[in-house]
């Protein structure tokens, strides 16, 4: 049996503020980022319009990047918010990965530097640079219980602007 092709859509948040009373996890977007996300909502349409959950970062910048890409594209997709992707090493956010449902074949990780960039060369053996509101998408056929590293192909890296 030829297992299906399952696509990982990684995509770093929109470019946050730095506000004296907020700590790091609080962080809102900043101007540029309330105009990058609904762009990246755009471009997932364009692109990625079959995901169908998403894993997002509890940290503010990370969900304000979702909601306001997600009104950007139809589908609706399950949404969970994983305390585990906020500040995640690679392997922190494989385990992620990991418990993805056998049936979903389109996911997307919304997060963080280093964890998404250091993700990306894990599973592609590649290099990667993911700046703010920036998507990287993965290709494999390896079911999500089973990625690792080098199993993955980079299919397409994008840096939508609004």
């Amino acid at each position: 049996m030829v297992e299906a092709q399952r696509e990982l859509v990684l995509i770093r948040h929109a470019k946050s503020a730095w506000p004296d009373d907020a700590d790091d996890f609080d962080r809102p977007l900043a101007e540029r980022g309330r105009r990058d996300a609904p762009a990246l909502g755009r471009w997932l349409r364009k692109h990625a319009a079959a995901v169908e959950l998403v894993l997002c970062s509890p940290a503010t910048r990370a969900r304000q990047t979702w909601e306001l890409a997600s009104r950007e594209i139809p589908a609706e997709p399950v949404v969970k918010h994983d305390d585990r992707i906020y500040v995640a090493s690679a392997r922190e956010l494989l385990l992620v990965v990991h418990e993805i449902p056998k049936t979903v074949l389109t996911a997307a990780v919304i997060g963080h530097n280093p964890g998404l960039e250091d993700l990306v060369s894990l599973l592609t053996g590649e290099p990667a640079v993911l700046k703010t509101a920036a998507i990287a998408v993965l290709s494999t056929s390896s079911p999500w219980s089973d990625i690792g590293e080098n199993c993955a192909t980079a299919v397409e890296f994008a840096k939508p602007r609004g």
